[in-house]
């Protein structure tokens, strides 16, 4: 093998050995663009831990842009019946939600002292302005015309959470796909405005119970995967809730919401309520 070779000759390597030497720039670089990720992050201070909450961050904004893409099409799976393909898609967004999680840690162990450090560099940003998060939410039911406000001066994501706020989600597709079944979701549920919050029906959750009591098949597993969700989705923003009450207590948020007494009320709101109140008539 030949250690060095002259400039503008192939590097000879044996077999058995990675190929080094490829005349510009690597494969894995043309695929992945990981220089252009690594000048992304631009701190604004010289706090070294603002280091960590921006890759932290933008960490979390590539996973709610993969989580919204395996949500659609775990959608537009189940709206085909090809539930197999739904549930494995759902089973998906799981994993990328315990990886969301995992995510908080960095940010979660930071005293108030440390985040106080680089803080104010943040003015008004807020994770609450992401509009992939806010297209997440949108998929699992979480509606709210007004949310559309903060995306208005980026005409493509207004457009693209316009659309979003106004088509199904997961769970409307899930029902839908019940009723095509045979079980017994009303037309007021199926027919409803997409673009308000889903709320509970006492039908819907009498179909659920029926499945779970009496399916050992497809359907149930839908419902387990659809839970998964509801429950890694719920623990993401009760991570969020106690990362920010570490860091600064019961300060006001830095986009102007209330801060931890407003992530409070979004941690309790229950996603895909049915799958959780039909287990108790089972």
């Amino acid at each position: 093998m030949t250690a060095e070779a002259p400039s503008g000759c192939p590097v000879q390597h044996s077999a058995d050995e990675p190929r080094l030497d490829f005349g510009g720039t690597t494969p894995y670089e043309d695929y992945v663009h990981a220089s252009t990720l690594h000048e992304l992050q631009r701190p604004v201070t010289d706090e070294p831990l603002e280091m960590s909450f921006l890759v932290v961050t933008q960490v979390m904004e590539l996973y709610f842009g993969l989580l919204a893409f395996d949500l659609r099409y775990a959608r537009d799976r189940l709206e085909a019946d090809d539930v197999r393909e739904g549930t494995a898609a759902l089973r998906r967004c799981t994993t990328h939600l315990k990886a969301l999680r995992a995510a908080w840690l960095p940010i979660a162990r930071m005293t108030p002292r440390e985040f106080n450090t680089f803080r104010h560099a943040l003015g008004e940003g807020s994770g609450f302005q992401s509009a992939a998060y806010r297209h997440v939410e949108f998929l699992l039911g979480e509606k709210s015309a007004s949310m559309l406000a903060p995306h208005r001066s980026v005409p493509a994501q207004h457009a693209e959470l316009s659309r979003a706020l106004g088509e199904p989600g997961v769970y409307d597709a899930s029902l839908a796909l019940l009723a095509r079944r045979g079980h017994g979701v009303p037309d007021d549920v199926l027919n409803r405005d997409l673009t308000l919050p889903y709320t509970a029906s006492l039908a819907v959750e009498e179909a659920w119970t029926k499945i779970y009591a009496t399916d050992a098949g497809h359907l149930i597993r839908l419902g387990e995967a659809l839970s998964d969700v509801a429950e890694e989705f719920t623990g993401w923003r009760h991570d969020h809730l106690m990362a920010t009450r570490r860091a600064m207590g019961s300060k006001p948020g830095t986009g102007g919401s209330a801060g931890v007494s407003w992530l409070e009320k979004r941690a309790r709101r229950d996603i895909f309520p049915e799958l959780w109140t039909a287990r108790a008539r089972v």
